[in-house]
């Protein structure tokens, strides 16, 4: 009787733990694996995080904002991630309601802070707010200007020389209709760095 009722048993598994197995290695395995190897052939800089080297060193990502203090810099938006800054491990919104104090003062300081490097011009939102990743390497063409004057007065540089640096860098939406206008913060202090050296060696 238990023989039976165990063979019983075993019958009735059998199948459901064969196409566990099956769409195990599928879905697990085989699939990942085509998926993977398409992109590493099809989109090898992306699939590989879009690293951005120099002199043969990684210095970022095209898709991850990073932390540019210097005045000497042009700054991106502020990290959600709290003391852990821009590490994609702790990508997070910060989940306040718009309606919380926390918020409030922390915007209200941010925006002291920064209308102090360029009084009289109005602060724009996205370089006192944090994107919902909260690891956004993009900054409106807005919040690029807004800075021209600290970084050219840091630099050293004339103001039209460094304006004519964001205007270069202005990536339009995708076919001109999906996304808005922007601004990568790496590329154009990349570019910025370039401009500062061709200006010092007298190109």
């Amino acid at each position: 009787m238990t023989s039976a009722i165990n063979r019983e048993l075993v019958a009735a598994l059998r199948p459901s733990l064969v196409m566990t197995g099956l769409f195990a290695g599928l879905l697990g395995l085989a699939y990942p694996a085509a998926i993977t190897g398409i992109a590493q052939v099809a989109f090898p800089w992306a699939a590989n995080g879009s690293l951005v080297t120099e002199h043969g060193q990684v210095i970022g990502s095209d898709l991850i904002g990073q932390g540019f203090a210097s005045p000497r810099y042009f700054h991106g938006r502020p990290s959600a991630a709290g003391s852990a800054g821009y590490d994609a491990s702790a990508s997070a919104g910060s989940n306040l309601a718009p309606s919380s104090q926390a918020l409030h003062d922390r915007v209200a300081g941010a925006v002291k802070d920064i209308a102090a490097t360029s009084p009289g011009s109005p602060v724009p939102p996205d370089l006192v707010t944090t994107s919902a990743s909260g690891l956004d390497p993009h900054i409106s063409p807005e919040a690029a200007f807004f800075q021209v004057d600290r970084v050219a007065a840091a630099r050293g540089l004339p103001r039209e020389t460094v304006r004519a640096l964001v205007t270069a860098q202005v990536e339009q939406p995708l076919l001109g209709l999906l996304g808005e206008p922007r601004v990568n913060v790496l590329r154009l202090n990349r570019a910025l760095d370039e401009a500062t050296v061709s200006r010092a060696q007298g190109h």
